[in-house]
């Protein structure tokens, strides 16, 4: 038994009907009309749509195109319905049921989607959290801060010929940093060309000022600013580790760092550095670095010492305690029995409302404690402690 159509099933097929006739089909070359059972099976199921409106005008779309034979025209995918349950003969009409739609996922590229991993998201390890070449991410932390410490290097001076400051200046123990750090992905698919992985190429600078803010008698100068560009190369490597961690990538950089002084304050290295970054869970992060320097001639060599006082290697890792709040600590030793080196301790603590459920914006305290060799590069062979406190855009 064939149900009637409603008014606006009827009106929609008419206007289908009628539009198909005015572009040019002609009655001779339509296929066979449906049968009645199907017919009446798609009216039954066009209508019963009465809970998604665009859904139900979707449905008698395709049903018209049916009739005349047509092939419809490319529309977006439909969302997969939940079939209905066939109708026996003199059996009462069951009531409309409400739809079951199947909605697939974004398949959008996004370096900031949380489905991933943070090291994923930061290297952009898989094709999910790729966010394409030559755009401007952010690398360490861009921050400013004011610092308290316990000393100043008022001469500093190096083994190498005429690297000693000639005269001491009163430079005050507290003043204030200013860091900026950015980098860029010039290439992917460099050996993972057809593979959900992506490995990575990566120009990054960062520059570190500390500027004797608050030293008047000097007219504030900034005391010193390093440079470091660098060239990295990532590979995303997977392996599965002890106590549940897992390796996520390993990766070799190419880094230039320097004063841009002249002599005697004049410092500079170049190093080689292999790593490799390991997770456990979605909050705990480890990245392990090594490095060789670079040879350079008595000449030209401004520090001769400073891998036996900055260090060798390092191990940073990260622990987000909740959405708010994140722990850092950074180890650098210089892998001699001298046993000189570094330790950084780090709070950063979003500014954003607590009781929202999403981040809105990337501004953060920043509180370091930092105690060892190699604060910047002219003082690579003072120790020193300080406190710094202040605020930080981004950390990547």
């Amino acid at each position: 038994m064939v149900h009637a159509i409603s008014p606006t099933g009827r009106f929609v097929a008419t206007c289908v009907l009628v539009l198909a006739g005015l572009s040019g089909v002609s009655a001779q070359t339509l296929s066979a009309p449906p049968s009645a059972d199907l017919t009446a099976a798609s009216w039954q199921r066009c209508a019963r749509l009465e809970q998604d409106k665009e859904a139900r005008l979707a449905c008698f779309d395709r049903w018209a195109a049916e009739q005349v034979g047509a092939r419809a025209a490319p529309v977006p995918p439909a969302p997969i319905l939940a079939a209905a349950p066939a109708r026996a003969p003199g059996s009462p009409v069951a009531r409309p049921q409400p739809v079951t739609l199947v909605m697939a996922a974004p398949s959008a590229h996004d370096c900031s989607n949380p489905r991933f991993s943070e090291l994923s998201r930061f290297w952009e390890l898989e094709t999910g959290s790729d966010c394409g070449t030559f755009s401007i991410r952010g690398y360490r932390p861009i921050s400013l801060s004011l610092i308290a410490s316990d000393s100043i290097n008022t001469q500093p001076s190096s083994p190498a010929a005429d690297h000693t400051a000639a005269l001491a200046l009163p430079y005050s123990r507290n003043e204030t940093s200013i860091q900026l750090s950015v980098r860029t992905k010039i290439a992917q698919g460099l050996l993972t060309r057809d593979s959900l992985a992506r490995d990575s190429l990566w120009f990054g600078y960062s520059q570190l000022s500390h500027w004797q803010f608050f030293n008047s008698g000097l007219s504030r100068p900034f005391r010193t600013t390093d440079h470091e560009p660098e060239l990295t190369y990532v590979y995303p490597a997977q392996a599965d580790l002890p106590l549940g961690w897992r390796l996520r990538f390993v990766g070799v950089t190419a880094v230039h760092q320097s004063n841009g002084q002249s002599l005697p304050l004049s410092r500079s290295w170049n190093r080689t550095v292999l790593m490799a970054g390991v997770e456990h869970g979605a909050r705990l992060r480890v990245t392990g670095r090594v490095w060789k320097r670079m040879p350079e001639s008595a000449a030209n060599d401004d520090n001769p010492d400073v891998s036996d006082f900055v260090g060798r290697g390092e191990l940073a890792g990260s622990w987000d305690l909740n959405r708010h709040n994140t722990l850092g600590v950074t180890l650098r030793h210089s892998m001699k029995s001298a046993g000189k080196g570094s330790v950084r301790l780090e709070w950063f603590k979003s500014l954003d409302d607590e009781s929202q459920s999403l981040v809105k914006n990337g501004l953060r305290l920043h509180v370091q404690l930092f105690s060892g060799y190699g604060d910047t590069l002219v003082d690579y062979n003072r120790h020193r402690t300080k406190l710094s406190m202040g605020l930080s855009l981004v950390d990547w």
